[in-house]
């Protein structure tokens, strides 16, 4: 399940996210928001035909996060990525504000695209009519961010189902596990009935 608001020159993206924890495999799920660039696309067909829109080039991602198991609604695990190096992010950052105050902190973040994209080390064309532009939908962004919030997902099939579009990206995490023993396979079940790989986990 994925939201898009897409921009002249940035997206938003929002989603339900799963995560496996390569090292010692705890659960943790949420919503995951991320600022792309939009990748320009040459124009196709007739003036009315339909033209592609591609988000590509990750800029920035807030991952609001519960750990499965802990304490609904705290946030525990959640964390951004302030900077990219191609498509992979860099290590989690983490701020009090995230946890305890995670909707207020997103709308401050996306508030200012200028210095998001300024500390990613990315040049806007116009980062204040991108700002403006963002700025005027942040009520629907957040309300789209809120819906597929950790508290919303009440069971591993649901979060499965929310999540069914990146089982690649589970199946890598699955095959990494450094403590496949502490995996909570009953969670689990959905994805691991999906893992691409053959081996046993």
């Amino acid at each position: 399940m994925l939201q898009a608001f897409a921009y002249c020159q940035v997206a938003v993206l929002v989603r339900h996210w799963f995560e496996i924890s390569l090292t010692d495999s705890h659960l943790e799920h949420g919503t995951r928001v991320e600022l792309r660039l939009l990748d320009p696309q040459p124009h196709r067909g007739s003036e009315s035909a339909a033209q592609r829109i591609v988000a590509d080039a990750p800029v920035w991602r807030a991952d609001l996060f519960d750990r499965i198991g802990g304490t609904p609604g705290d946030f525990e695990a959640a964390h951004f990525h302030p900077f990219f190096t191609g498509p992979e992010p860099s290590e989690r950052h983490w701020d009090d504000a995230v946890r305890t105050a995670p909707w207020e902190w997103l709308r401050r973040q996306l508030a200012d695209l200028g210095a998001i994209a300024a500390a990613a080390g990315v040049t806007l064309t116009d980062p204040a009519a991108e700002s403006e532009q963002v700025l005027a939908d942040l009520p629907a962004i957040l309300t789209a961010a809120q819906s597929l919030a950790p508290g919303q997902c009440r069971s591993s099939h649901q979060c499965h189902a929310w999540t069914s579009d990146v089982t690649t990206a589970v199946a890598l995490m699955l095959e990494q596990l450094a403590r496949p023993d502490l995996l909570d396979r009953g969670y689990a079940a959905p994805w691991l009935r999906r893992a691409r790989s053959g081996r046993t986990i």
